[in-house]
């Protein structure tokens, strides 16, 4: 199950203490149960947690018992954007010491595949992501976790903002894949969470100009107070592809020189295709739909480039010092707090599935 910890019944290796963690039993179930932790290995840290957030994905598994081609098919604990305290380190840590404040990155790689060995330890295909069956999450107490994978806070970033740090890492790995910088004029698909964090990255990188679409009110209100230069309400029909992208270049008032897709639907990949100028880029970030009808051809004989993005690499230390200089402020996107109790757990979730006025739902446990 991955360094996380193994499952219910198991050898309790925390110091006698029960371990609880939020798991995922069932559609539209979670239930708070004991969560034994591995052995502590040499290059390990034991971590109690104090700050996790809920993904889309979180939610997606909740609902479906899959996300993409991921699919749960027993008990799981959920959650991986986190960040906590260190309780206990293995005999040959010494970049960390009990009480260091820690963001997590939750994915171990194999780093011995081809893909490890040159760097894209993100597609690893022996990766153990937490939440990410059959892997366990981080919705839990303490877990256990390699410690060159837990990053120390400095004193004035929060472990909520470390917690953020997940998140904003695909934000700042889809500027890197899109090469943003001063010179780059950016629309954005989607004013949900990853499209706002998005929004945040860019200005960070050096986007002159951000124009940010969405379909409702709140959320493009939200851009706005977040610095997006414009905001272009669309409708969810495909037929209005062509008289929105007439409205998104009025507003961008220059050429787009990318576009993120942090929606992934066929309308909204499509309007973003359309949208960005000849010999641009489109950056998949959102993974909406597995398959779409998208204006392909049009695309490709204006040499307009697609990226993919999946996840992040060596992204932790640049998040930290972007919240650390100021250069980022997530606090605002964090709109809802809940504890760690039975009732808590499932009043989260049920937010953060509404679409409401939830941009990031956060536990404090």
């Amino acid at each position: 199950m991955g360094k996380g910890g193994m499952s219910v019944g198991e050898e309790v290796k925390d110091g006698g203490e029960e371990n609880l963690a939020a798991w995922l039993v069932g559609v539209n179930t979670l239930k708070i149960q004991p969560f034994s932790l591995p052995p502590l290995g040499p290059h390990d840290v034991r971590v109690r947690m104090k700050a996790v957030g809920i993904c889309g994905s979180d939610v997606h598994y909740l609902k479906t018992l899959k996300c993409a081609d991921f699919v749960v098919e027993e008990p799981m604990v959920i959650g991986h954007e986190c960040a906590g305290v260190i309780e206990e380190v293995g005999k040959e840590v010494k970049s960390l010491v009990p009480g260091d404040r820690v963001a997590l990155e939750p994915g171990i790689s194999c780093g011995r595949c081809g893909y490890c060995k040159e760097g894209w330890y993100n597609l690893c295909p022996a990766m153990k992501f937490f939440a990410t069956p059959p892997v366990h999450g981080s919705l839990a107490n303490q877990v256990v976790h390699p410690a060159d994978l837990c990053f120390k806070l400095p004193d004035d970033v929060s472990l909520e903002e470390g917690a953020m740090c997940e998140p904003l890492s695909v934000a700042v790995h889809a500027c890197r894949r899109a090469n943003v910088g001063p010179e780059t004029n950016v629309l954005i698909m989607g004013a949900g969470p990853m499209g706002l964090l998005v929004l945040l990255a860019a200005r960070a990188f050096g986007a002159p100009r951000i124009v940010i679409v969405d379909v409702g009110d709140y959320r493009l209100s939200v851009a706005k107070e977040l610095g997006a230069d414009e905001i272009v309400k669309v409708s969810t029909n495909v037929q209005d592809v062509a008289e929105e992208v007439v409205q998104i270049h009025k507003a961008m008032g220059a050429g787009v020189d990318v576009t993120f897709d942090c929606a992934g639907f066929s309308k909204t990949m499509s309007t973003a295709l359309s949208a960005t100028s000849p010999g641009g880029k489109v950056c998949l970030v959102g993974m909406g739909h597995n398959e779409m009808t998208i204006p392909l051809t049009p695309a490709a004989a204006r040499e307009v480039d697609v990226i993919g993005v999946f996840r992040y690499k060596n992204t932790w230390p640049l998040c930290i010092e972007l919240l650390r200089s100021g250069k980022i402020d997530v606090k605002p996107l964090i709109t809802h707090r809940f504890g760690f109790s039975q009732m808590e757990v499932e009043e989260a979730f049920e937010t953060s599935a509404r679409n409401g006025t939830a941009i990031k739902v956060m536990f404090n446990l």
